[in-house]
């Protein structure tokens, strides 16, 4: 989001409070004059003025890649074991709503709007982002709901992230990789620190990436947090038509795979187990729960097929590592035909490292202009995919629905679309492919 002209600013935080929720979203996106400022101070002065302390177990979820399939999983298991779940992810793909469950359950526009007016009734002089604002009414919401666990998705970072204004009982890094390179740095050594600022002394740390950086592990150990990581203090194998975790104190065997496409999924849900395994004592769950979330957990643009003759793929993916676990799934379900691939991204991504990842798997790509402020131009994306990939079919579309279309037109039997690049393409094509139904 672009920052507002300082007398927009202004009249938005005086102007009386509007009632819809769409009224306060744009609200929130003018209240401060950056769209992202990292920091605790501000954070924590107006929680404490609402007293949001929860008094239920809370995980926290940070890392590259993975967090949201790893949040919605935890989600998954817990319900199936009887929990009342409080789960905060972003960013969200159709409605703000998707960022705030209860209990499985979409907040209301209503819910909402009475939080986001408490916290601007509590926050007297002191202004907040807009992730910071919808932190504070997520976390507002779970505490009127007595949920049984709070489950937060970091949004950036972590260290300096508005989710890790609370103590997690057990906090997870799925991944470290390069991405927000502005500001958490820019190589992995600085933006593993940034991310185990999650970590708690005495408390569970967990790390699903199989090869951290030293800068966590450092971290985790100065602290005098309860390390455990992938490959030594838990780990999955596949066999057979399932596949098997360890932990330090359990094993499950014959699991069945993850409802979410993608090998990469499998250490996803492996995570989820650690940090389940790191509150049992707390939150217990069992084999027949653990199997029930595995089937149901879904996150939508995560490889999701939406439509066929010719399939159509969705994928969020948006850096280098996410870029490359697209293309693991790509070559784990190949078809007869050529792949077609509708691209746009934000102009902060490293748009080079994304298509590097998928050379040999484009046969034609369309770039095309995503609807955000921070988009890049569909001709330098175009530009960029010619350069790094030397001779290759790269076609201009508008948008990304032009995108899809051009690529709809030229599609022949066997072939399949892929839509990737940002959170913004797919969900304008999620958008488009609900009022076709």
């Amino acid at each position: 989001m672009r920052a507002a002209p300082r007398e927009i600013v202004h009249h938005a935080m005086t102007a009386s409070p509007p009632a819809s929720l769409n009224d306060w979203l744009t609200r929130l996106e003018l209240l401060h004059p950056t769209a992202i400022e990292l920091g605790l101070e501000r954070v924590r002065r107006v929680a404490g003025a609402l007293a949001l302390r929860p008094g239920c177990p809370l995980l926290t979820i940070g890392g590259t890649n993975g967090k949201g399939s790893t949040c919605v999983t935890l989600e998954a298991m817990l319900l199936a074991a009887g929990y009342t779940t409080g789960l905060y992810t972003s960013p969200h793909l159709l409605r703000y709503n998707e960022r705030v469950r209860i209990a499985g359950r979409e907040a209301g526009d209503a819910e909402l709007v009475a939080a986001f007016e408490a916290i601007e009734s509590a926050r007297g002089e002191t202004s907040l982002t807009y992730f910071e604002f919808g932190t504070l009414a997520a976390m507002l919401l779970f505490i009127q709901a007595g949920v049984d666990v709070v489950i937060l998705e970091v949004g950036l970072g972590g260290r300096l992230d508005a989710v890790n204004l609370w103590d997690a009982d057990a906090a997870l890094v799925t991944s470290v990789d390069l991405d927000h390179q502005d500001y958490l740095g820019h190589t992995r050594e600085a933006i593993g620190f940034e991310k185990a600022g999650i970590f708690r002394p005495g408390r569970s740390a967990l790390c699903a990436d199989p090869d951290p950086p030293s800068s966590l592990l450092e971290h985790a150990r100065a602290i005098g947090a309860d390390l455990r990581c992938i490959g030594r203090d838990f780990s999955y194998l596949r066999s057979g038509a399932g596949w098997t975790w360890r932990g330090r104190h359990a094993v499950w065997q014959d699991l069945p795979f993850p409802a979410m496409a993608g090998a990469y999924q499998l250490r996803n849900a492996a995570a989820a187990l650690a940090a389940l395994e790191a509150v049992s004592g707390q939150l217990p769950v069992d084999a027949a729960a653990i199997r029930q979330g595995l089937r149901q957990a879904c996150v939508p643009g995560r490889f999701q097929t939406i439509a066929q003759a010719p399939a159509l793929i969705v994928d969020v993916a948006h850096n280098a590592e996410a870029a490359r676990a697209l293309a693991s799934a790509l070559d784990d379900t190949p078809v007869a035909g050529r792949t077609l691939a509708v691209i746009g991204m934000l102009a902060d991504k490293d748009a080079s490292a994304v298509i590097e990842a998928l050379r040999g798997r484009v046969d034609v790509w369309w770039a095309c202009t995503p609807d955000s402020p921070r988009a890049r131009d569909a001709a330098s994306l175009a530009a960029t995919i010619r350069n790094v990939l030397p001779g290759a079919d790269a076609r201009l579309a508008a948008t990304p629905v032009d995108a899809l279309a051009a690529a709809r037109s030229a599609a022949r039997e066997g072939d399949r679309i892929l839509v990737f690049g940002s959170f913004t393409t797919v969900a304008a094509v999620l958008d488009h492919a609900a009022t076709q139904q």
